[in-house]
């Protein structure tokens, strides 16, 4: 039989010759954004119970860490295996399952009676996240016209900004008024109504059918776990004993073997070409920065509230409102305005801001300092990360095409929890180092260098933003993923509504090419 005779590519000819059933861009943003908005809120809530847990569970200074790393870890060793099964087997598919996931481990997380149970819930949440965080951005740009996918994208993250903003409210009214395992009960009717909305309004489109990479998946999660374990015992057990050391030096060697392994794969889980690509590149430079310095800075901070200053769960987040608010309204203002100005003016003055609002923070804190002289640096806080959150996604994807945008953004996801694991760890080695305890005469001193670390590093990443290119558009619209022999995988990209511009291969369109400095 020839191969244009043939059951695949008769099948692959019906898919592409079916009238494509059009969607409508709000329910598909709305598919694609909720369950985000449900890992984004979980995982600022629990920053926010951290006080209530050390009093209630009894949990130490290393066990509170864990409950953060725990998840970040599970999420950052997962999502690239995650991005692969998505390509392979479908990305709503694997979305649903993120979801489930997610909810599964809500739910023992809520059931937990002590602070192992509690970490190990985590860690489940972890994995159900890493299959949610990169192929929603995935499923989102692949479903939206070119034309709209900046827009769609400024929404999308201003969605995530809405999670920073109301995930301390919820989670310190919920604590106040119930209990801290509440907080994660009201994650199980959001997946309940998650996941129809997903099968229903999303496409299950698919990426490049390669075999999973189980030995690069092994590798680069040994090697993150064992560099984060080594950072989080560091103080206790002594920076230069032989367990510390041996566990960096192992780290490292899994960290090396997993980038000489992806360079010698068929399928490797982070095709290193994509590194080649300078916005690609910068962007995850940036992002890990971001994370380290901004959500370690929030462990930190967060806790002093409650510790120094006796505000309840639910008095801290609404003194934190001014920072954890703006970017709702900012992230999608700066979506816009990515296409007109570039991204790289608006990660820089974000990044800028951030610094210059945590070195703020950090000079004035005290014992006794006035909620009022606090404020202003809030919102220089919040207008900086709502600067960040959609350009960053728009810098990253913005020469690359379609095919890539699964993997792209389980790199940079895996890239910027990394960031928050790495970053939580080393704020508190700092802390702990100097003498830091969550008792109120024991905190602001300890807690002063470790905000001003955070400082600095997001002033390295502003100054990495110089090396973007200066691209005013969402590019790689044009290139057309791998069809597999699936009823959803018509050649042309997945649109939510018909745009002939991309209806089949062609040049890329010199209005919406980045352009190089």
């Amino acid at each position: 039989m020839s191969e244009s005779s043939s059951p695949s590519t008769a099948l692959r000819d019906r898919s592409a010759a079916a009238p494509r059933r059009s969607r409508p861009v709000a329910l598909v943003i709305a598919a694609a954004s909720l369950p985000m908005f449900m890992a984004t809120l979980d995982n600022l809530v629990m920053t926010n119970a951290l006080p209530v847990l050390h009093r209630e569970m009894g949990a130490s200074i290393e066990q509170l860490q864990w409950f953060v790393n725990a998840y970040t870890l599970a999420f950052a060793g997962a999502i690239l295996v995650a991005s692969a099964l998505g390509d392979r087997f479908g990305r709503r598919t694997v979305f649903t399952v993120g979801i489930a996931l997610f909810g599964a481990g809500s739910l023992f997380a809520a059931l937990s009676s002590d602070p192992g149970q509690l970490i190990a819930a985590r860690a489940v949440q972890g994995l159900g996240s890493a299959a949610v965080m990169p192929l929603s951005l995935a499923l989102l740009t692949g479903a939206v016209p070119a034309a709209r996918r900046a827009l769609a994208i400024g929404i999308w993250g201003g969605v995530s900004g809405l999670g920073v903003a109301v995930g301390p409210l919820i989670g310190g009214a919920i604590m106040e008024g119930w209990n801290w395992q509440a907080i994660f009960w009201i994650n199980i009717p959001v997946a309940v109504v998650a996941i129809p909305l997903a099968v229903l309004v999303l496409r299950n489109d698919f990426g490049a059918r390669a075999r999973i990479d189980v030995p690069g998946a092994v590798l680069a999660a040994g090697g993150v776990l064992a560099l984060v374990h080594a950072i989080v015992r560091g103080n206790d057990d002594g920076w230069d004993s032989l367990g510390v050391i041996a566990e960096l030096a192992l780290g490292t060697a899994l960290v090396l073997a997993f980038v000489v392994w992806q360079l010698r794969s068929k399928a490797p889980l982070v095709p290193l070409r994509l590194f080649r690509d300078r916005s690609f590149s910068i962007t995850n430079v940036v992002g890990f920065a971001f994370s380290f310095g901004t959500f370690g800075s929030v462990f930190i901070l967060i806790q002093y509230l409650q510790v120094v200053q006796g505000a309840t769960p639910l008095e801290a987040a609404v003194q934190t409102t001014p920072w954890t608010i703006a970017p709702m309204f900012v992230a999608p203002l700066a979506g816009i305005l990515a296409s007109r100005v570039g991204t790289r003016i608006l990660l820089m003055l974000g990044l800028l801001l951030q610094a210059v609002a945590l070195a703020w923070m950090a000079i004035i804190i005290t014992p006794t300092v006035a909620y009022v002289d606090l404020v202003v640096p809030f919102i220089l806080a919040g207008v900086g990360m709502g600067l960040v959150f959609a350009p960053s996604a728009t810098a990253l994807l913005a020469t690359l095409g379609l095919v890539d945008h699964a993997k792209a953004s389980g790199v940079n996801s895996t890239v910027r929890e990394l960031g928050v694991a790495l970053g939580t760890a080393v704020m508190t080695a700092i802390f702990v180092g100097a003498g830091g305890q969550l008792l109120p005469d024991h905190y602001v001193d300890a807690a002063r260098p470790a905000v001003f670390t955070g400082a600095a590093v997001l002033l390295v990443a502003a100054i990495a933003a110089r090396w973007l290119p200066a691209g005013r558009g969402v590019h790689g619209a044009t290139e057309t993923p791998a069809a597999p022999e699936s009823e959803t995988s018509a050649p042309d990209p997945i649109a939510a509504e018909s745009d002939p511009a991309e209806a089949v291969p062609a040049e890329a369109d010199p209005a919406e090419a980045v352009a190089l400095p």
